[in-house]
């Protein structure tokens, strides 16, 4: 059985507990999130991550991290080392989105280096294998979609990006509404290319009983990947985003009742003021799924600085109710990420959802904050060293300012706080 069926169940898993424990909540409160679909465990049998997570209301905002080759840059040794980033810097997951090299020896490796749940997006497989024999996208069938979807399921992903949510009428909708940038997903650009060169519908859509039954076999959580997000702040929330959407809730409640663990990806590139919205839409139309959010980014002119565009999009949205942050890297935009862009992304995005896990009340998220600043109270460095978010950068800082005392060199003998240190002591 799944988690979602065992939890119905009433039963408690090894991995409802291993989550309450790190959450420090109750595993009873880890099995009813589960029952209730509003709280999912990536844990695909064939993988069994060592550091199982949990996504979902009432719980930490978790955060992935996307790595993976690309046609310019096939080196599987770089994709490990960035991996290895990824783990050393506290992300919670990773996605391989690999498009260049061996596609099935790159996505063997990294599930078997990796301690974290590991996602993918099949749809990439499937074009990419066709167009290296040479035929065009529309010769892919119904059957060779399915035929990667369970070989990655089989090597052990734990979720998996459907566009199952893409349909002619969604398509129909944002070509009468028009749009300032189409299609900026990838595997919804892909499926949009055969079902207009094919004159048919999404094979994930008409299929989806099919997908149910593999990802029920191997217990993969499916996140039902938004296609038609926006790609510019000035196509947020138009119509064809909020019909897949509604779509995406209707197949939600379908995995559901075929004992599949779900989640639900949202935008993209959404304004400031207009995030609450599809926070609010998402969680309504979609019956309180955990939402998977890429940033979002709240404005488009930053190439170089996305990480901070989405940071703070995404501290907006995890505050009111978003579950589940893909990071975004300086280099978004411009280049595949270096190992650098890919600390920088994931630091960015974990600050955005600490920030927002102190304002939904997450148990032990303000502890921290307040250990914090205690210690920079008493000037005690090791303590703060301990207690941020990236040691080794704090470390550098500290290390390069030639501190002689136990104040910084911004203020030195005028620190305020050792000032009142001694005014009131």
């Amino acid at each position: 059985m799944t988690q979602l069926e065992r939890a119905r169940k009433k039963e408690i898993t090894k991995e409802m507990i291993l989550v309450a424990k790190s959450e420090s909540l109750s595993p009873e409160y880890i099995r009813n999130q589960i029952a209730q679909g509003k709280a999912v465990i990536p844990f695909n049998k064939n993988h069994k991550p060592k550091r199982v997570c949990g996504i979902g209301e009432g719980l930490r905002t978790k955060v992935n991290a996307n790595i993976g080759t690309s046609l310019g840059s096939k080196s599987l040794k770089a994709e490990l080392k960035k991996l290895k980033i990824c783990i050393d810097s506290g992300v919670d997951t990773v996605m391989d989105l690999s498009t260049g090299g061996d596609l099935k020896k790159i996505r063997k490796a990294i599930i078997s280096k990796s301690i974290l749940p590991v996602g993918s997006v099949p749809i990439y497989e499937t074009v990419i294998n066709i167009v290296k024999k040479r035929k065009h996208i529309s010769k892919i069938t119904e059957g060779d979609i399915l035929l990667t979807f369970e070989s990655q399921v089989k090597d052990g992903v734990d979720f998996a990006t459907i566009h199952c949510g893409l349909t002619l009428e969604a398509i129909t909708r944002m070509r009468k509404e028009g749009r300032h940038i189409d299609i900026v997903s990838r595997g919804g650009a892909f499926l949009t290319e055969w079902m207009l060169l094919n004159k048919r519908e999404n094979p994930f859509y008409t299929n989806f009983d099919k997908i149910l039954k593999l990802a029920h076999q191997y217990d993969v959580t499916l996140s039902l990947g938004d296609a038609m997000r926006p790609g510019s702040v000035a196509d947020a929330t138009d119509r064809a985003q909020i019909h897949e959407l509604i779509t995406l809730g209707e197949l939600a409640r379908k995995a559901w009742d075929y004992g599949v663990q779900v989640m639900i990806e949202g935008p993209g590139h959404v304004p400031i003021n207009q995030i609450p919205t599809n926070i609010i839409l998402q969680k309504r139309l979609c019956h309180s799924a955990p939402f998977y959010v890429l940033g979002p980014l709240v404005t488009d002119i930053a190439p170089g600085y996305d990480h901070i565009t989405s940071a703070i999009g995404g501290a907006i949205a995890a505050s009111y109710g978003a579950d589940f942050l893909c990071y975004v890297t300086p280099s978004e935009h411009l280049r595949l990420p270096t190992y650098q862009d890919v600390r920088e992304g994931i630091y960015a995005s974990r600050i955005a959802a600490h920030s927002a896990d102190i304002a939904k009340g997450i148990k032990g998220a303000l502890r921290r904050d307040i250990a914090m600043s205690l210690a920079r109270k008493k000037r005690d460095w090791k303590a703060q060293s301990r207690l941020c978010i990236n040691p080794e950068k704090f470390k550098l800082i500290r290390k390069n300012s030639s501190p002689k005392d136990d104040f910084c060199s911004m203020c030195g003998i005028y620190c305020s706080l050792k000032v009142m240190d001694k005014l009131l002591n």
